[in-house]
């Protein structure tokens, strides 16, 4: 038996359509549609939960839920608000699982435990010294660190994936504003964001890597990255968006400094560094020690993506 928290999730949704076939049951604070009454357990994820019940007769645990990112957080101590759930809820779970006699946690952690941006042509390795730079990321890392522990200290085989951005049918925040914009078919100003490279990830590959790493024997105690295994520049991301949606790829050159200067008049600082930086990641690792590569091209993806997306435009109508 499979247990599965965050299963309303973007990811999480996909993994339940994905396992179909196998015996699961969810936690959280929603129910998915296709879980049953009795295969769902309410519940929020911190250090003061009791699991016991939900941990009934489970083997495998992959763990999606977390507090994400929160525009404008009014909390007073965020860090604290990002650990209570992302830290010492998570700790909390894996620690009853041992007690439960689960054999496996699957991670599903944030590629922010890296860091937040590469140097060209320098990818993130899984080996890499955890460097965050946001409480988010933090929680993640402190939560990872101690998971291993954990698994030295009982027994308990951990598997932590590092997805870098995560894209596909249903995506929202910026990935689906860039598309919005794209699929409007007018000139955009990406033309000059020709030098950087980011590394994307389709839910239908992180999907394929989760169920991969329930039951393979070399996963245990593993750290992965993941990506499409294809790194794009943002003039490149958006000419394949273009691509997908039908439209025409016209883009303007606009200098790099126009984007700096509008990024700090607006307050927007990081939403131009993402623009204009690179963030890859190298999954060797992930290859060489699962025998596994992603099976859907980033081409693919957005195709995938872009369907579904017109898809909802037109119901809207």
């Amino acid at each position: 038996m499979i247990l599965l928290t965050g299963g309303t999730g973007f990811v999480g949704e996909a993994l339940l359509k994905a396992l179909s076939d196998r015996s699961i049951k969810c936690l959280g604070r929603n129910k998915p549609l296709s879980i049953i009454n009795s295969l769902f357990h309410l519940s929020d994820i911190n250090a003061s939960v009791d699991f016991t019940k939900a941990l009934k007769n489970v083997n495998f645990i992959i763990h999606c839920a977390a507090r994400v990112h929160v525009m404008d957080d009014e909390s007073h101590n965020p860090l604290n608000s990002y650990r209570e759930v992302n830290t010492a809820g998570t700790l909390n779970l894996a620690r009853q699982a041992v007690e439960a006699g689960v054999k496996r946690f699957i991670f599903v952690s944030s590629i922010k435990v890296n860091g937040e941006s590469t140097k060209l042509n320098a990818s993130f390795k899984s080996t890499d010294i955890r460097q965050p730079e946001d409480f988010y990321g933090q929680s993640k890392s402190e939560a990872e660190e101690q998971l291993l522990e954990l698994a030295e200290e009982t027994g308990l085989e951990v598997v932590i994936i590092r997805p870098t951005l995560v894209y596909g049918p249903g995506v929202k925040a910026n990935f689906a504003s860039l598309m919005n914009l794209v699929s409007k078919g007018l000139p955009l100003p990406f033309g000059s964001i020709t030098d950087n490279k980011r590394s994307l990830v389709s839910v239908h590959n992180l999907v394929d890597l989760i169920i991969t790493c329930i039951d393979h024997p070399k996963a245990a105690n593993q750290v992965f990255l993941v990506s499409d295994d294809h790194d794009v520049s943002t003039s490149k991301m958006v000419r394949e968006m273009a691509k997908s949606l039908n439209k025409p790829q016209w883009q303007l050159p606009i200098p790099k400094w126009c984007f700096r200067l509008a990024g700090s008049v607006f307050g927007k600082q990081d939403v131009v560094d993402r623009l204009l930086g690179s963030l890859q990641v190298d999954i060797t690792h992930t290859k060489e020690t699962l025998g596994w590569k992603p099976p859907q091209t980033l081409q693919e993806g957005f195709k995938e993506t872009a369907e579904a997306f017109l898809l909802n435009k037109e119901n809207k109508k």
